[in-house]
């Protein structure tokens, strides 16, 4: 199958293209000029110059492509930069389905991300949530994908625990430490959006993604201390009431680690079922103990 495939130079991108090639599809990947040199795989890959934000960028370049693997996204915005929640995720969603549609492509899968609802209590959720409803009011055969927290090698969330643990006698945890996550394997991810594109079944049905067991956020840093050789991670508990305010402060600051909203999913837990995800697409789901090892071998 010919497919279509943004954000394919990005962590869950770049496993998403080796195994859309390793299944034998012919990939036409969407990148930034400049861009290219990030891809995993260049092999046999058709690269075409665009921006999901700008459609003028899309004209022609679905054109002869069966289907369309959509994975732009952000995880903080930098407004100065024009790197906004509305612009990545709304608008170039936007823009990808109505390129489907002018240029005859049928098949759209979608990233989305679990705890995006029409409730959502961060900027981040409502516009998943928004991007997910112009999927579902398209004329397009959609599939939606809300995955957990997603870990792997050398995605940015193993990374930055590995640092602070590495770097620091002592590790700070914002609040107490308990909120839960039940973080997937980059692997299963990726292989599930490569499945949907054989799986008629799929067609109009939103997956839930996640790891095989929750943990708290205490458990996860003490998983990854082992996975890189650190028996015992000391802890330091900061109290919301101090951390909050600073958080506020600061997070206009390029530099600064968190925001607002990132601290409101963090302790809001990141947990889902995965019932039905993992028995329509044949996946056991691979748990953090079991595939954190890996992440550094």
């Amino acid at each position: 199958m010919k497919v279509f495939l943004t954000g394919g130079t990005g962590f869950v991108g770049s496993e998403v293209l080796r195994q859309l090639v390793a299944a034998g599809h012919e990939v036409r990947a969407l990148v930034r000029r400049g861009s290219e040199g990030k891809l995993a795989v260049r092999d046999g890959v058709d690269v075409r110059y665009g921006d999901a934000t700008d459609p003028q960028s899309l004209a022609g370049v679905l054109d002869g492509c069966e289907a369309v693997v959509h994975l732009v996204g952000i995880i903080r915005e930098f407004p100065a930069k024009g790197i906004t929640f509305e612009r990545l995720h709304g608008e170039a969603t936007g823009n990808v389905l109505a390129a489907a549609s002018q240029q005859g492509v049928t098949r759209y899968l979608h990233m989305s991300a679990n705890g995006t609802g029409p409730s959502g209590a961060t900027g981040y959720h409502r516009s998943k949530w928004a991007a997910e409803q112009a999927v579902r009011a398209s004329d397009r055969d959609w599939t939606i994908f809300r995955p957990s927290l997603i870990f792997g090698k050398g995605g940015e969330f193993v990374t930055m625990l590995a640092d602070l643990i590495r770097k620091l006698p002592v590790v700070p945890v914002i609040g107490d430490g308990q909120y839960r996550m039940q973080p997937v394997a980059v692997g299963q991810v990726a292989e599930s959006f490569v499945k949907a594109l054989t799986l008629p079944q799929t067609i109009g049905q939103t997956y839930h993604l996640g790891g095989a067991q929750s943990y708290s956020y205490d458990e996860i840093l003490d998983l990854t201390g082992k996975a890189i050789g650190r028996e015992q991670v000391t802890k330091l508990h900061q109290p919301l009431l101090m951390i909050k305010p600073m958080i506020k402060l600061m997070e206009h600051a390029d530099h600064f680690p968190i925001t607002s909203d990132q601290l409101e999913m963090l302790l809001a837990g990141n947990v889902c079922d995965t019932v039905s995800w993992a028995s329509t697409f044949g996946i056991t789901p691979l748990s953090y103990a079991e595939g954190i090892g890996g992440c550094f071998a």
